[in-house]
C-alpha cells in the first residue's frame, strides 16, 4: 500500500468517525424530542390533567414547545463557545446536558404521585434539553461541513439524515410498545422505556465524541473574539436567510413525523400504531435519500436541488391532505407521508452545506446555531400545538396543510435571497 493510499484511507476513516460522532449525538437529541411527541397523549394524562382531553393535550404539546424558546439562548452561548474553543468541545458538552434532561424525564413522578412537582420536573427537563439542542445543530453541522470542502454537501447532510435514523428507532419502539402493551401498562410504566433507552445511548455518544479529532479548518483559522457580536452586526441578512430556509424543514418535520400520529388517531380514528408507521416510512426515506441528495448538491449545486423540491411541496401539500381526509386509510396515509418524505429529503439534502457556506468559518457555528434555533422556535417547536389549536378553533381538519404551505412560501423567498448572497 502506497503512502498516498494509506493517507486517503486514514482520511476516509477520520471522516466516517466524524459522521458517527455527529450522528449518534444528534440522534439522541431527536430521539428524546420525537418520543415525547409520540407519547403526547399519554404525557398529557399523566403530567397535565385538566379534566378536558383536548386542553390536556394542548398543555402537553405546549410543554413540548417550551424548550424551543430555550434554543436561541443555547445557540448563542454554545455557538459562541464552539467558535472560540472548537466544535468538538461544544458537542461533547451538549450530549452531557441532553443526558441530564432525559434522566429527569425517565425518573419523574406523575401528577397523581407528586402533584404540581411532576409537571414542573417535566418542564425543567425540557428546558435543559432545549438549551442543549440550541447548540447541538450549529456545532455538529459545522463539524460535518468542515470534513471535506469538496464533499461538503454529502457530509453536512448527515446532520439531517441522522434525524431519519432517530425517527426509525423511535417509531419502532413506539409501535412495539403500543402494539404489545395495554393502555394501562403504557400509562403505568411503559412510557418510561423509550427515555431509559435514550439515556443508555448517551454514554456511547459521549465516548465517541470525546475521541474524534477537531476539524482542520477550525485549527487553521484565526479565532474570533466575539463571534456572536460579529454575527448580529455583520451577518444579519445571512442569519435571516438561514432562518427562512429552515422554516420549511422544521415545520414539515414536526408536522409530518411528530404531529401525524396524533392527527391520524384523533381526526381519522386510525390506531396509534398505524400513525407511527407513516413516521417510520419517512424516517427510512430520510436516512437513505438525504445523503444522496447531499452528494448530488456537491455536483450540481445546492439551489438547483433545494428550490424545485420546495416548489413541489408548496404545490402538493393541500391536495395530499385533502386526499387523506377523503380516504383516511393506512394505505393513503403511507402514500401521503411517503411523497412528502421524498420531497423533504430532497430539500434537506443540500440544506446543511448551503447554510454552512453562507457563514465564514470563524463564526460558522454561531451563525448556524442562532439561525436554526430561532427558526425552530418560531416555526417548528409549536407546530403540533398550533395545528391542534387551529383544528379545534376552525373545525377544519385540513388546517395543517395551510401551515405547511406558509412555511414553503417563506423558504422559497429565503432561497432567492440566498442566491444573492452567493449560494450556488
Amino acid at each position: 500500500m502506497t503512502a498516498t493510499t494509506m493517507s486517503k484511507s486514514s482520511g476516509d476513516e477520520r471522516r466516517w468517525r466524524a459522521v458517527a460522532a455527529a450522528s449518534i449525538g444528534n440522534a439522541l437529541e431527536w430521539f428524546d424530542f420525537i418520543i415525547y411527541g409520540f407519547f403526547a397523549v399519554t404525557m398529557a394524562k399523566l403530567f397535565f390533567p385538566t379534566g378536558n382531553d383536548t386542553v390536556s393535550l394542548m398543555v402537553a404539546l405546549a410543554a413540548f414547545g417550551v424548550p424551543f424558546f430555550m434554543r436561541p439562548l443555547g445557540a448563542i452561548v454554545i455557538g459562541n463557545y464552539a467558535d472560540r474553543h472548537g466544535r468538538k468541545a461544544a458537542f461533547t458538552l451538549t450530549i452531557l446536558m441532553m443526558m441530564v434532561g432525559t434522566a429527569i424525564i425517565a425518573a419523574a413522578p406523575t401528577y397523581a404521585t407528586a402533584g404540581l412537582l411532576a409537571p414542573v420536573l417535566i418542564v425543567l427537563a425540557r428546558l435543559i434539553q432545549g438549551f442543549s439542542a440550541g447548540g447541538e445543530f450549529g456545532s455538529a453541522t459545522a463539524f460535518l461541513a468542515e470534513q471535506d470542502p469538496e464533499r461538503r454537501g454529502f457530509f453536512a447532510s448527515w446532520q439531517f439524515a441522522s434525524q431519519g435514523l432517530t425517527t426509525v428507532l423511535a417509531t419502532v419502539i413506539g409501535v412495539t410498545l403500543t402494539s404489545s402493551l395495554t393502555t394501562a401498562q403504557i400509562e403505568g410504566w411503559g412510557w418510561r422505556i423509550p427515555f431509559i433507552i435514550g439515556l443508555l445511548i448517551g454514554p456511547v455518544a459521549w465516548y465517541i465524541r470525546r475521541h474524534v479529532d477537531e476539524t482542520m479548518e477550525f485549527k487553521s483559522l484565526q479565532v474570533s473574539r466575539f463571534p456572536v457580536k460579529e454575527a448580529f452586526s455583520d451577518s444579519k441578512k445571512r442569519l435571516l436567510v438561514c432562518l427562512g430556509v429552515v422554516a420549511l424543514c422544521t415545520v414539515s418535520m414536526y408536522t409530518v413525523v411528530l404531529f401525524m400520529p396524533t392527527y391520524a388517531t384523533r381526526q381519522f380514528g386510525l390506531t396509534t400504531s398505524v400513525g407511527f408507521l407513516g413516521g417510520l416510512l419517512v424516517g427510512v426515506i430520510q436516512l437513505v435519500l438525504i445523503p444522496v441528495f447531499g452528494a448530488l448538491s456537491d455536483r450540481y449545486g445546492r439551489l438547483p436541488i433545494a428550490f424545485p423540491s420546495a416548489v413541489a411541496m408548496l404545490v402538493v401539500f393541500y391536495p395530499l391532505f385533502s386526499w387523506l381526509a377523503a380516504a383516511p386509510t393506512l394505505q393513503t396515509l403511507l402514500i401521503v407521508q411517503g411523497i412528502i418524505g421524498v420531497l423533504i429529503a430532497a430539500y434537506m439534502g443540500p440544506l446543511g452545506a448551503l447554510m454552512a457556506e453562507l457563514f465564514p468559518a470563524r463564526m460558522r457555528t454561531t451563525g448556524l446555531a442562532i439561525s436554526y434555533a430561532f427558526a425552530v422556535a418560531i416555526f417548528g417547536g409549536l407546530a403540533p400545538l398550533f395545528n391542534t389549536w387551529i383544528i379545534a378553533v376552525t373545525g377544519n381538519i385540513l388546517a395543517p396543510a395551510f401551515y405547511l404551505i406558509l412555511a414553503a412560501a417563506i423558504s422559497l423567498i429565503a432561497l432567492i435571497f440566498a442566491r444573492q448572497l452567493g449560494a450556488r
